[in-house]
């Protein structure tokens, strides 16, 4: 399972550092496997099918999501459906094709209601970034092509996350808003002072969750957030101009360095 990474970067702390992502997964069976308690959580809410586990995961955090607060299918159907059209803008994009609501309804199904349109393919790729102090971008005129970080934060798994049988907690949600909780905190913005966000849609489910968890809605209220068109150009705040992971593809040791690519879209 993916970190909650929402670095400080302080005059002077760094003056040129070079960045690779990348993903390494070796196996170990004198390991504990990582995911023993997401399966736990997963086995106790819903049970375990033979689809792949990960769809599984975060289909159902889907289904709770509806149980809970009567949000539809069409509401997760639309983000992938919004996503592959942010993608047709963005040349490094691994699809770049726009499809139909109907067309990502209809696609070849995952697990549940979880389409392939909606889930994220596994990609090869990789992504560097040079982190540098102000005085080191000033010397070298690189002030048009910089970057400024106002606050970064990880957080990976809290004790809620498997303490309160929800496969929403279980694939991040406390902890997502934790980390967003920490950067507003420390960054002085809010999320009516953002405008382009880049998130992790592994899943379209996943996309809806970190709404709430950013604290763009109240928790709940994600599927009318979907419904005002609030996530793509016109509403609050353009949501994965790159076509997200859904689209843009998502080679999972580097996908946490796209953020950083901001001024790209």
């Amino acid at each position: 399972k993916c970190l909650s990474n929402i670095v400080i970067v302080k005059r002077d702390t760094y003056h040129d550092k070079y960045l690779l992502n990348f993903v390494f997964s070796p196996k170990f069976s004198s390991r504990t496997n990582p995911l023993d308690k997401h399966i736990e959580v997963l086995i106790n809410k819903y049970g375990l099918s033979a689809q792949p586990v990960t769809s599984q995961m975060f289909g159902c955090a889907g289904k709770e999501h509806m149980e809970k607060y009567g949000t539809k299918i069409e509401h997760f159907a639309k983000i992938g459906w919004k996503n592959h059209k942010h993608s047709v803008n963005n040349p490094y994009s691994q699809f770049q094709k726009e499809y139909s609501l109907e067309e990502v309804m209809t696609s070849r199904n995952i697990f549940d209601f979880l389409t392939v349109l909606q889930c994220c393919p596994t990609s090869d790729g990789a992504a560097a970034a040079v982190l540098a102090s102000e005085a080191f971008v000033q010397k070298h005129g690189l002030k048009s092509k910089a970057v400024e970080i106002l606050a970064q934060e990880m957080v990976t798994d809290k004790p809620s996350s498997f303490e309160e049988n929800s496969v929403i907690k279980m694939v991040g949600f406390d902890m997502s808003k934790e980390a967003a909780r920490k950067c507003y905190e420390k960054s002085g913005l809010k999320p009516s002072d953002i405008d382009v966000i880049e998130l992790h849609d592994c899943f379209s489910t996943n996309e809806l969750l970190t709404y709430e968890a950013l604290g763009l809605c109240p928790e709940g209220q994600g599927g009318k957030l979907v419904d005002r068109g609030d996530n793509t150009y016109g509403g609050k705040w353009v949501i994965n101009p790159s076509g997200g992971l859904i689209s843009k593809g998502h080679p999972i040791g580097a996908t946490g360095n796209n953020g950083y690519r901001f001024h790209n879209f």
